[in-house]
């Protein structure tokens, strides 16, 4: 085991806890600091005990134990040059099934011809491309249930390089256009002034459009925690991709968070939303945040046609027959309703709750929100909308 010098052991512990969380190992910075630390009360210089103290140190779950065992043993060997940990990087990893990016660990300033240096330096650029390349694939299909923090951290930068377009929606405003299919009598006889009164040459007008708003309604209950931070990451996403997006969260009471999710910076915004909300991974009650909604923000926010994109996993304590009744007139009052469920990715799932079949007779599109392609679907669906409302069966509610 080659350690060198005091800085050299750190830069080579730095070097093993990035190996560790490329495997898909949660390492914090924390746990480094407290590692380095605690080296001070072992003896290194036995390899069973300097073992143990990064097992101890850096392993939190069982089941990472044989990624830790099988980095431990490739990477601390008697001998090993940087350029040597590399090659068996590259080596173990689809022995243990795992595809990650290249490690960048330090190097020794050697005397090489440029010819040979050149060729490495290609081949170390191809592999980290295949390698980004591959963990990227494999992360736009994982479900967001099932991903590491780092993972997390890695869909999150991919959310944020989504582009976001909103099918446009006709206003009554009228704009002069070449070849347009409207008369503007106003332009004409002012042009016609020109030729003695005569209206020689005809002025036209189109229609005058601009993107359509969007309002978000996001579950933050128990049964969504595992969804609900890094769909607000996407709803933070898509409000810098639209700009006239209205946000809230809901429980066992809706919060609106426009103003929260503002902040450019999406950490700031999310701790900004979990500050001002009172019922984080509380109970559910669909129903009557939709009824708060319709009576309290309706008006305001629904005059323009929006479309609502409503997340929940249907998991209700309310009265279904206030959820059916709010569905209907939050229908009625959109140009379209849509619900993500992030359930409904999973394989075998049938929507068999009682708050989603009293909501799905009033909803529009009925859509998955569980991984990176969903979202991407989600996009070029709301860029294909229609301009006109889909046909909707018209129900008769009966009174309670």
């Amino acid at each position: 085991m080659t350690t060198g010098s005091s800085g050299q052991l750190i830069v080579h512990l730095l070097a093993f806890g990035y190996l560790l969380r490329e495997m898909g190992v949660p390492v914090s910075p924390g746990q480094m600091v407290d590692l380095t630390s605690a080296l001070e009360h072992v003896p290194i210089g036995r390899r069973e005990d300097f073992k143990a103290a990064l097992r101890c140190m850096l392993v939190l779950r069982h089941e990472d134990l044989p990624l830790f065992e099988a980095a431990f043993e490739f990477y601390w060997r008697q001998g090993q040059t940087p350029d040597e940990v590399t090659e068996l990087m590259q080596a173990i990893l689809p022995k243990v099934k795992i595809q990650r990016r290249q490690l960048r660990l330090p190097r020794r300033q050697e005397e090489a011809e440029p010819e040979e240096s050149r060729k490495k330096e290609e081949e170390r650029e191809e592999l980290e491309i295949q390698l980004t390349f591959s963990r990227d694939e494999v992360l736009r299909k994982k479900d967001f249930a099932q991903c590491s923090w780092e993972e997390v951290q890695a869909a999150k930068e991919l959310i944020q390089r989504m582009r976001w377009r909103l099918e446009e929606r006709p206003t009554r405003r009228r704009r002069a256009a070449p070849h347009g299919r409207l008369l503007d009598f106003r332009r004409t006889l002012r042009r016609s002034m020109r030729y003695g009164g005569e209206p020689l040459e005809l002025a036209w007008r189109e229609t005058q459009t601009e993107p359509r708003p969007l309002v978000v309604l996001c579950d933050i209950s128990g049964s969504m925690e595992r969804y609900s931070r890094i769909l607000l990451q996407f709803v933070h996403a898509i409000t810098e991709g639209l700009g006239d997006v209205e946000s809230f969260v809901f429980g066992t009471r809706l919060t609106r968070i426009t103003r929260q999710l503002r902040h450019r910076d999406i950490d700031d915004a999310i701790d900004a939303v979990s500050k001002h909300v009172v019922d984080w991974s509380g109970g559910t009650r669909i129903g009557d945040a939709v009824r708060e909604f319709n009576y309290r923000w309706g008006r305001r926010v629904l005059g323009r046609g929006p479309v609502v994109l409503l997340i929940s996993d249907g998991w209700d304590r309310g009265d279904p027959e206030t959820l059916r009744r709010e569905m209907d007139r939050l229908q009625r009052s959109c140009h379209r309703l849509i619900w993500l469920n992030p359930l409904l990715g999973s394989a075998g799932y049938e929507p068999l709750t009682v708050g989603m079949q009293a909501a799905l007779p009033f909803v529009d599109d009925f859509l998955p929100v569980h991984n990176l392609v969903s979202l991407e679907q989600l996009g070029a669906k709301l860029a294909t909308l229609s301009t006109k409302p889909p046909a909707r069966r018209q129900r008769v509610l009966t009174a309670l």
